[in-house]
């Protein structure tokens, strides 16, 4: 089951406002944010530019993944293993504001998320 039509709209606003702090404008030619929602999961992955002139494909990394849990109407915060299986973060409740996932993904304090 898909996020409900206003939650997703509001969750990729803050999304993509994240990648504008977070990923200053001279080095967008060579890393990116991206995500991709599917169900009620939205992920979120730091993309690099070739590191090679003769390659043309961009490397992807999984950086977080948020969970919306419709009865509750909260997100929960998950960080992926070496393996990309996803755990639940354990640092961060479930809450209601997205943003307070998206803070704590930024300053990464245990370094989880960006290393």
């Amino acid at each position: 089951m898909p996020l409900p039509e206003l939650v997703r709209a509001l969750v990729e606003k803050k999304v993509v406002s994240f990648y504008d702090r977070r990923v200053p404008p001279h080095i967008r030619d060579k890393v990116r944010l991206a995500h991709k929602v599917r169900g009620k999961s939205v992920t979120i992955f730091e993309e690099r530019a070739p590191w090679r002139a003769e390659l043309t494909d961009w490397t992807s990394l999984s950086v977080a993944q948020m969970r919306y849990d419709d009865k509750t109407g909260k997100w929960t915060l998950y960080c992926a293993d070496r393996n990309g299986r996803w755990h639940e973060y354990p640092e961060l409740k479930p809450t209601k504001n997205i943003d307070e996932l998206l803070d704590e993904i930024d300053k990464d304090p245990t370094k989880i998320f960006w290393g």
